[in-house]
């Protein structure tokens, strides 16, 4: 990494703010805490951060809440901690704008793993990830055309009808997937595998449901009647 990578840890408990503080500090990465929603939205606001660690039960603002304040103003991932690991409950998760849920009590190599694979997909997301002194490489631009859609894939832009959209990393990546490759079928497993790199695992379809929901919210003219990201019953998902 160029630069350290800064992580915001939201839990009322300090014991676990502490634990989890430890384990990424070890990790190279620069760790701030908050002890409620409204204390991690304050932070949010003065300091850019690239990864945010949510508690889902908190007094005041719960986690489900605090992640859709917290999508007003950022777009980096956010990782759901929660003692409930019902599907309900990991939907209404990826539903308010979360990347990814990790159940506890978690191991420390789970928590790292969720960490360095939702850190890597944001640096290469923001064109961050390049070895210090490293100079930038001139690249071609690549736009992809869609019916009333603008994909700037080198700038991470997307704009329908010449208006920008915010797209979470995780939204944007399974757009330009897609958008890549034009009529063909991708399972919820292909499209999982490709996005997260990581093995498919019984509920990950509907992770990938619930973010499909969520991006076609931004870019389709009618959610409910897509244009763009069809379902082929029974196989997955295609662009047209």
């Amino acid at each position: 990494m160029s630069e350290t990578s800064r992580i915001l840890i939201v839990d009322d408990n300090s014991e676990i703010r502490e634990v989890i503080n430890i384990l990424l500090s070890g990790e190279g990465y620069e760790v701030s805490e908050a002890g409620n929603g409204a204390e991690a939205l304050e932070k949010i606001r003065q300091e850019e951060y690239d990864l945010i660690i949510l508690d889902v039960m908190m007094p005041g603002l719960n986690g489900y809440q605090t992640c859709m304040e917290i999508r007003k103003n950022s777009n980096a991932p956010v990782l759901f901690l929660s003692a409930r690991s019902q599907v309900e409950d990991k939907t209404m998760g990826f539903s308010s704008g979360g990347d990814d849920y990790l159940p506890k009590p978690f191991s420390y190599n789970e928590l790292v793993g969720r960490v360095k694979a939702l850190m890597r997909r944001y640096q290469v997301y923001k064109g961050k990830e390049q070895s210090p002194g490293e100079e930038t490489p001139q690249k071609t631009e690549k736009v992809i055309e869609l019916p009333g859609l603008r994909i700037e894939k080198n700038q991470e832009q997307v704009f329908r009808d010449g208006t920008k959209l915010e797209l979470t990393d995780i939204e944007f990546s399974i757009l330009c997937l897609l958008a890549e490759h034009r009529g063909q079928i991708f399972s919820a497993q292909r499209i999982y595998e490709s996005i997260w790199q990581e093995s498919y695992y019984y509920g990950a379809a509907n992770t990938v449901m619930v973010h499909i929901r969520n991006l076609r919210g931004k870019i389709e003219k009618d959610a409910h009647n897509p244009e763009i990201i069809k379902n082929v019953w029974g196989k997955g998902y295609r662009c047209e």
